[in-house]
């Protein structure tokens, strides 16, 4: 691991740090750190940064709750610039936005990015919005029941085209589960969030089964 007085700061004291989420991987906001915040951050395992307006540190979430627990940090190439990848507690943005990077400049139509995280929004609105002919619509209206059929009738499809050893078939039926899967998450309440931190959490107890059994 890299010693944080390889680090190259700035005249001033400062080094840039990029925030993004872990799940998202959203680029939550842009923010400064001198040696001293980058040490408490590390020590806490929470963002802690030097606020140029005020000259003074600042622990991201201590007023607001909306703290920010690190899994990561790397510095790029050049040494003279931070990643932070973090699980956040609420918005990033004092705004109340999700990210502080919301005002769209450009988006090539041709190479829009997709994410997870865009198709959950995009599901959550057509719950909300009741958007007539949409399919999502339909399957909430239906309600849970319907919900659970369709995805055990992709559960299904799933398995007959991983049987048939049909590539292909099975991308596109994988495909077709999750989208059901996300439904489902969405009518019961289930975030993203909720899932990652359960797998983050087998993750930890696979490797102390690893370890017993290798003692």
């Amino acid at each position: 691991m890299l010693d944080i007085n390889e680090l190259k700061f700035d005249q001033k004291g400062l080094i840039p740090a990029i925030v993004v989420d872990s799940v998202s991987k959203k680029v939550l906001t842009l923010a400064y750190m001198n040696k001293e915040s980058l040490k408490i951050s590390m020590e806490k395992k929470l963002t802690c940064f030097f606020s140029r307006s005020r000259e003074e540190l600042w622990l991201k979430g201590e007023t607001s709750g909306n703290y920010q627990h690190i899994v990561s940090i790397t510095a790029d190439c050049d040494k003279d610039a931070l990643v932070v990848v973090v699980e956040p507690d609420g918005p990033a943005c004092h705004t109340g936005e999700e990210s502080c990077f919301y005002n769209g400049v450009f988006e090539n139509p041709e190479l829009k990015e997709f994410s997870l995280s865009g198709l959950v929004k995009l599901i959550e609105g057509r719950k909300i919005e009741k958007t007539e002919g949409s399919y999502t619509t339909y399957l909430f209206e239906k309600g849970l029941d319907k919900i659970l059929k369709k995805v055990g009738e992709e559960s299904t499809e799933v398995i007959i085209a991983a049987k048939a050893d049909d590539k292909k078939e099975t991308v596109y039926e994988i495909a077709d589960l999750t989208y059901h899967l996300l439904v489902l998450m969405i009518q019961m309440g289930i975030s993203l969030e909720d899932i990652h931190k359960e797998l983050a959490s087998r993750h930890v107890i696979d490797k102390k089964v690893k370890q017993e059994k290798m003692t």
